[in-house]
């Protein structure tokens, strides 16, 4: 079910997401692109830190795998 909210901005705030929204798009799926395009960038930051990790702060895929059976 769908409901209509309202989210205050400012005039700024409203300008500046009306230059990013294309022609033709609606408010609602520029917010969505936005927030897909964010969880994107966390999940890529998250995974360079994975394999910054040492080796030894990592549990070695066998181990995993015994731990989950």
């Amino acid at each position: 079910m769908s409901a209509d909210k309202r989210i205050p901005t400012t005039e700024e705030t409203w300008k500046e997401l009306h230059e990013l929204k294309k022609p033709g798009q609606t408010f609602d799926e520029l917010l969505t692109e936005l927030i897909q395009e964010h969880q994107e960038r966390q999940l890529a930051e998250r995974a360079r830190e994975v394999r910054e990790m040492d080796e030894e702060e990592l549990t070695p895929h066998d181990e995993l795998r015994d731990l989950l059976e």
